[in-house]
């Protein structure tokens, strides 16, 4: 198996679900030391180029190297890594997920209001601008969710990674749109939902969820809604297990995916803010509750019948040490206003003390693997000296 992305959270749950599966695992990252590489689990470690900056570089490197060393299946763990290696298939070891069209249709936020009105998901009430001018002359309600419609950009021929950002008036709105690359259009301008976020965690395989799962978020970085740093497993929702399949099977899609809601605080309803069609990086959070999704995924793309358990374990905890403190830290350093924070953020004490009160799994941390924790306390102190 070759997992790519070392440097991920997700690489890192993926080589130790296959190591324990009993299987061989090699990690690709940009350098030589990677979280996932440092991984007991890692029993090789490559070093290939960004695949954002080089996707075609990145495909060589991967492509020589399953070529040299058997190796029977490839999963990248981030959408560049996915775009790159889709689009080269035919040169590589199995990858199991949808082909790149299918792949790229998913990752499509300014497409996905459709689908969602198709299946009875929620979308929150957008306007869609394909330029900042067009941004600037649209008549807003605060506050709103600067979304670029896919997570990945291109222009010119080159791969830029974009994000959601916030604004509360027009004076954030201007900044932002001063800021944002030519890649980042068309813009999604959101009217923001405030409420707790749920992940909804599916394999669908040949049309039919074969592995679920769910977690509701408790704290992200940035604090103003991000990766979850701190979630917990909730008990399954099956209407929304069953609407979040039947968008999947209506993309045609194979392999893992997160479908991320919002769940509107004032009136309950959930609404869909976006899919990601790879593996996530609170996914050591769904091992532990007990649904191993790298173990399953692999077994399936082995052609084994394997299937996820119908229930998992609920009230089950994972907590990112180092995400939870950049989390922290901003929370401490910056005003609320600065941060764009919802308004059922909690005030900075109390996110002091709740900060202090959390004892819960670390999901890099493990007694019997600790040097990736290791390697990733360095770099953080290293980073803050």
């Amino acid at each position: 198996m070759l997992v790519t992305d070392g440097e991920q959270r997700s690489a890192l749950a993926v080589v130790r679900s296959l190591a324990r599966a009993g299987h061989r695992v090699s990690v690709a990252a940009r350098g030589p030391r990677s979280l996932a590489g440092a991984s007991r689990g890692a029993t090789a470690r490559i070093v290939a180029p960004d695949p954002l900056a080089d996707p075609n570089g990145f495909v060589e490197v991967i492509a020589a190297y399953a070529a040299a060393h058997d190796i029977g299946v490839v999963i990248p763990t981030t959408e560049a890594a996915a775009l790159a290696v889709l689009g080269e298939r035919d040169r590589l070891p199995p990858i199991p997920m949808s082909d790149l069209a299918d792949f790229r249709a998913l990752s499509d936020k300014a497409a996905l209001r459709e689908h969602a009105a198709t299946h009875g998901i929620a979308f929150p009430p957008q306007c869609e601008a394909r330029d900042a001018g067009e941004a600037r002359r649209m008549d807003l309600q605060y506050p709103i969710v600067l979304k670029p419609a896919r997570s990945v950009g291109e222009w010119n021929g080159e791969r830029v990674k974009l994000g959601v950002r916030h604004a509360s008036n027009r004076e954030q709105l201007e900044r932002h749109l001063s800021e944002l690359p030519p890649a980042a259009y068309p813009l999604l301008l959101q009217r923001r939902i405030v409420g707790p976020g749920v992940g909804v965690f599916l394999l669908m395989w040949d049309g039919v969820p074969i592995a679920t799962f769910m977690h509701r978020r408790i704290r992200e970085k940035p604090p103003s809604g991000g990766v979850s740093v701190y979630a917990e497993s909730i008990a399954p929702d099956v209407e929304l297990i069953t609407r979040a399949a039947r968008l999947l099977h209506g993309f045609g899609w194979q392999g893992v995916a997160m479908v991320e809601l919002k769940i509107d605080a004032s009136s309950g309803t959930p609404y869909l803010m976006e899919i990601n069609g790879r593996l996530w990086g609170s996914l050591q959070l769904a091992i532990d509750a007990g649904v191993d999704f790298p173990a399953l995924l692999v077994e399936r793309a082995l052609g084994r019948a394997a299937r996820g358990p119908d229930v998992w374990r609920v009230g089950v905890r994972g907590r990112w040490w180092w995400g939870d403190v950049d989390h922290l830290v901003a929370r401490l350093r910056h005003a609320d206003a600065t941060l764009a924070l919802p308004p059922d953020a909690p005030p900075r004490g109390r996110a002091l003390l709740e900060f202090a009160r959390t004892f819960a799994p670390d999901q890099v941390f493990r007694l019997g693997d600790p040097a990736p924790f290791l390697l990733e306390s360095a770099r953080w102190l290293m980073r803050s000296a």
